[in-house]
């Protein structure tokens, strides 16, 4: 039996996400769970950018965000996956 950490004190399962992903952009954490384990984080876009200023601020680097490549990068990613994409995988979005 493996113990995992979580952090956050909420937690929502994915098929409970996919119903109504607003109600899970709050200012606190929220663990999402898939088969049980943590698949990721949610949180506001207001808790994010606190976030990323204070990971700024503690960082050598000048900003913690992605270049205007890495951005374009991700857009191209992000349209070749939407045109591959079958009609189920594009139901789930409804």
């Amino acid at each position: 039996m493996s113990v995992q950490l979580i952090l956050a004190e909420k937690t929502v399962s994915v098929s409970e996400l996919r119903k109504k992903p607003m109600d899970y952009f709050i200012d606190e954490p929220v663990a999402v769970l898939s088969n049980n384990k943590t698949a990721g984080y949610m949180v506001s876009a207001a808790l994010y950018e606190q976030m990323v200023r204070l990971i700024e601020s503690k960082s050598q680097c000048s900003q913690f965000r992605p270049s205007s490549a890495r951005l374009a990068s991700i857009a191209s990613l992000g349209a070749e996956q939407l045109l591959t994409a079958s009609e189920k995988e594009l139901a789930d979005f409804e």
